[in-house]
């Protein structure tokens, strides 16, 4: 695994939706340290534009988090965007319609099937980020293990969240080692207790055991590890530093 850990920028996306907001932004992560990114819920900008801004701040994208709708009606456009920012993972934050049923999950997979083919003919990797509703059970399997065997290929992945997996009651180091070649990414994202709710929290300063999670990314072949944090009780930055410091005491950079 890249020892240069990752923000991913949904964290910050209320700063990010001018192109010298986004400016602004790079230049805060890379103050803190981060050499990598995730780009996710940003602007409408060009891939020139974006790539221009990451060079200047020293930033290379890991992975995106694009819209559906992109990859079904601009494909063309969402290849030339990653291969000018210098990205080989086309993420995607969620499928249409947010739930296990059956209809929603068919309707994706025949969907996404001729749009991962395509990525992959141009060199590029579909990543498929979970929530908790993916481990809902249809017929005792888990619906992120039948989309899994549905889509059939090498080229789809997943952008694994560790704060998502121990949302839904799932260890997410075991099962992030269960599921070996299959991850292009995961999102370290924290899950404190907080009025008797699990919440968000900077990394380090919850109940998920990174120790274990990062020894199992190691194990599993994971490239890139992510900060994320979706919701922030003080200033996104201060979130990002201080899950940036926690994690280069446990040997990232």
């Amino acid at each position: 695994m890249d020892k240069r850990i990752g923000a991913q920028y949904y964290t910050i996306r209320d700063f990010c939706q001018t192109l010298e907001d986004f400016d602004k932004a790079c230049q805060r992560v890379s103050e803190i340290g981060y050499k990598v990114v995730q780009l996710s819920a940003i602007g409408d900008f060009s891939g020139e534009e974006v790539k221009k801004v990451l060079d200047k701040h020293g930033l290379i994208c890991a992975c995106t988090h694009r819209p559906w709708d992109n990859y079904l009606n601009k494909l063309d456009s969402e290849i030339k965007f990653h291969k000018t920012i210098g990205c080989s993972v086309a993420g995607l934050g969620s499928m249409p319609g947010f739930n296990a049923k059956k209809e929603t999950i068919d309707d994706f997979v025949q969907k996404a099937i001729p749009i991962i083919k395509k990525l992959h003919e141009n060199g590029l990797v579909f990543a498929y980020h979970n929530h908790a509703f993916e481990f809902e059970k249809i017929g005792g399997k888990y619906v992120f293990d039948i989309i899994t065997e549905a889509m059939n290929s090498d080229s789809f992945k997943y952008i694994l969240d560790a704060y998502w997996l121990a949302y839904a009651g799932v260890n997410p180091a075991k099962f992030i080692r269960e599921r070996k070649g299959k991850i292009a990414c995961v999102h370290f994202k924290d899950l404190k207790i907080k009025d008797n709710k699990p919440v968000y929290a900077e990394v380090g300063c919850g109940n998920i055991d990174w120790d274990d999670v990062i020894a199992a990314s190691e194990e599993a072949g994971v490239e890139f590890a992510l900060v994320e944090q979706d919701i922030c009780e003080t200033d996104p930055f201060d979130c990002l530093k201080t899950s940036y410091e926690y994690l280069t005491k446990k040997g990232f950079e």
